[in-house]
């Protein structure tokens, strides 16, 4: 309002007191030209009165002030522009003084907003105090909002290192408590029942922790020891009793002591407990379990094998009965009578049948029963069923010891062997004395066998107990089978064939022997091959080889020598082959003696009746390779009588022929084969002999036409074939 009433005391409108526009001039000149379309002239840029006026900027704004469009036409219509500024110089006084009215006019109101001006500055202050107040409410919020977050934090692991301390604290108390139900368990409950067992568990791991907490020094141990200590002493000797009396009752006569053995077997954390907490017991029970099946196994197998050997053949092999032996030997006034007959000592017949895998594992044989039906059997059989018993025993015995005392590798051995030590012993005592006097070859071969094949047994089970006593087994028998063999070889060597009675071209007795006993031996030997065998069998065959040729040696005639050799070659290879692989070491050596002495035998057989033409056509047939068969050309006299002498009397010479080897040979296949082979030497004999007078030395001879046709002749050799 003062300023309101300084421009109505006379103060030129738009002019201050230094005589200068004021702002508001300006500003109105410049509103008034814009709205009256008046360029601006921008006359406070042309203040001629700064120091820094420049005469050219002046040109610049004349020349942009000429460019405007009011001015152009205020030039062009000639206007004074003195006269037009005073004429604006006017209306602005005028416009000034209607606004002082209208100023003072509103000056109420003015006054009024005013002071509704002055009244929102108070309430606008009392809001920025109160907002001031809000503001440093809000940063004590915050302040205490950071706080509390911070207390949270603190609390939460608070809460979790609480929780995790009353974890291990509940089961700390869990584990340090022993429930009433487990005291009147172990106290009042017999041991058989379920619930003992899980009590005795839960009792076992209370032991183990009151144990880890004593190495702790916790304090709360020494509140549940005693208590502890007194429930383990009661289950203690309540398990001792239970255990003693399961092996106890394996000594009552008849008794079936698998059935208390599995009972064991359900309660096999007895002994686990014992072992644990009572170790002194767990010895005491261990020991009496040795002590007690060390005796009932011994008292059982000392019983049956006794009561074995009782059904045991009378008649056995001594010393006297070997291969090489005559059947014609006397023995003397006290000597007990020989075998019926030496044969079945090297002869194995159904004795093999013991390693059929149906045999091998079958039922053992119950001696009281063999005795009543006056069964006897063979040492080989008796040996089976008694290593059959102990293989099936001792393999249910190792695996018990192994589950129920917890014992493997050589603590489970050497538990095995305290119990079953002292029956192995007795086997290996009563084994020895019978082999060192037993001279049956192929029963202890049959036994080696059956031991290779229960350890093989033994093995695929996994079962190692008794892999020490097999061995120790085999160490008896193998030395004593080759001690034996070599007794029959070394009987062989120093036989007399002048001893051996009348001669004869059928098979010998020693070489039938040595047949049926190569052919078992070979026939076992193919499972479990031994070169050591191989060896000594070698070494047989060459002195049965020998002995067939110096017996061959004692006939006067080749003829009948061969018969001998072939004969004996014919029976062994025949022997041989049932039972031996054909491409065995033995059957092919036989096959090729007996074809090289049937060669040869044909060349003896056709000899008389032919050996002249024989003779004629091996003669002739050299001289052609030389080319000298000219030197044959006189012999028509011996030719004629050869082609005349054949055709006359081959017929009766074959027929007699066959009839001879038929008689001379026991074997019919073979004598069959002899007689073809020798009609088929005979044909290509002939042959040669029809080829040698084709020679052009010979062609002029009359007597060819004498000649029998060679497919004549082969039509008729075939009847004489024999049909066996």
């Amino acid at each position: 309002m003062a300023e309101v009433a300084a421009a109505a005391a006379g103060a030129a409108p738009g002019v201050n007191t230094a005589g200068n526009p004021t702002d508001e001039a300006m500003a109105y000149l410049q509103d008034e030209n814009t709205d009256g379309d008046i360029t601006n002239l921008n006359l406070g840029e042309l203040d001629l009165t700064t120091d820094e006026f420049i005469l050219d900027e002046v040109d610049i704004h004349i020349q942009a002030n000429l460019e405007d469009d009011l001015v152009k036409e205020a030039l062009k219509t000639g206007v004074d522009l003195r006269q037009y500024s005073k004429q604006v110089e006017s209306e602005l006084q005028r416009i000034e003084q209607a606004s002082i009215k209208d100023y003072i006019k509103e000056s109420q109101n003015i006054a009024l907003l005013h002071n509704q001006i002055t009244a929102c500055d108070s309430i606008l202050e009392r809001m920025e105090g109160m907002l001031s107040g809000f503001q440093s409410d809000l940063s004590s919020i915050s302040s205490e909002i950071q706080t509390l977050q911070q207390q949270s934090v603190s609390m939460n692991v608070r809460l979790k290192n609480r929780q995790a301390v009353r974890s291990h604290l509940s089961q700390l108390v869990d584990e340090l408590v022993v429930p009433g139900a487990m005291i009147s368990t172990i106290l009042d409950s017999p041991v058989t029942e379920q619930e003992f067992l899980e009590q005795l568990h839960e009792l076992n791991n209370k032991i183990n922790f009151a144990k880890e907490l004593s190495f702790r020094e916790t304090l709360a141990c020494s509140d549940i020891q005693d208590i502890v200590d007194r429930l383990k002493l009661k289950a203690v000797s309540k398990i001792r009793e239970f255990i003693l009396q399961k092996i106890y009752s394996f000594r009552k006569p008849m008794t079936n002591y698998q059935i208390p053995q599995n009972t064991l077997l359900k309660y096999r954390f007895f002994y686990q407990f014992l072992l644990a907490n009572e170790r002194t017991v767990a010895k005491e029970i261990r020991d009496e379990y040795v002590d007690t099946m060390s005796k009932i196994y011994f008292s059982y197998f000392k019983s049956y094998s006794g009561r074995l050997l009782k059904v045991q053949y009378e008649e056995v092999a001594d010393k006297d009965d070997l291969m090489g032996v005559e059947d014609t030997a006397k023995k003397g006034f006290f000597s007990k009578p020989s075998l019926k007959s030496r044969n079945t000592i090297f002869t194995v017949g159904q004795r093999g049948s013991i390693l059929s895998p149906a045999e091998l594992e079958g039922p053992i044989l119950v001696p009281h029963t063999a005795q009543r039906g006056d069964s006897r059997y063979p040492y080989e059989t008796l040996f089976r069923s008694q290593h059959y018993a102990l293989l099936d025993n001792g393999c249910r015995e190792f695996l018990f010891l192994s589950d129920f005392f917890m014992v493997t590798g050589n603590s489970a051995l050497d538990l095995f062997n305290s119990i079953m030590g002292k029956t192995l012993s007795m086997f290996l005592k009563s084994m020895s004395t019978y082999v060192s006097d037993c001279y049956d070859s192929i029963a202890i071969f049959l036994c080696i066998h059956i031991i290779l094949r229960f350890r093989a047994i033994t093995a695929k089970r996994n079962i190692p107990a008794l892999d020490k006593y097999w061995e120790a087994v085999l160490e008896l028998l193998w030395p004593r089978f080759e001690l034996i063999l070599e007794m029959n070889i070394n009987s062989i060597r120093n036989t007399d064939p002048q001893k051996l009675g009348v001669l004869d071209t059928r098979p010998h007795y020693i070489t039938r022997r040595y047949a049926e006993f190569s052919s078992a031996i070979v026939s076992i030997n193919q499972t479990f091959p031994n070169e050591r065998t191989n060896t000594l069998l070698g070494q047989l065959l060459a002195e049965v080889e020998n002995f067939v040729l110096k017996m061959a040696a004692e006939f006067p005639s080749r003829r009948d020598q061969l018969i001998f050799l072939m004969n004996n070659y014919d029976m062994m290879l025949s022997v041989l082959m049932e039972r031996a692989a054909d491409d065995s070491k033995e059957v092919e050596g036989f096959q090729q003696l007996l074809l090289a002495r049937t060669q040869e035998f044909i060349e003896e057989i056709l000899s008389p009746p032919f050996g002249g033409m024989i003779a004629f056509v091996k003669e002739a047939e050299a001289l052609m390779e030389k080319g000298q068969l000219d030197r044959l050309k006189n012999d028509e006299a011996r030719i004629t009588q050869l082609v005349r002498g054949f055709s006359s009397s081959w017929k009766q010479s074959v027929e007699a022929m066959s009839q001879d080897v038929m008689r001379s040979f026991t074997n019919f296949k073979n004598g069959t084969s002899i007689i073809q082979g020798a009609l088929t030497q005979l044909i290509q004999y002939y042959h040669g002999f029809h080829k040698i007078l084709n020679q052009p030395t010979f062609r002029s001879l009359a007597v060819r036409s004498e000649l029998i046709n060679l497919h004549h002749l082969m039509v008729e050799v075939k009847k004489h074939k024999p049909n066996f």
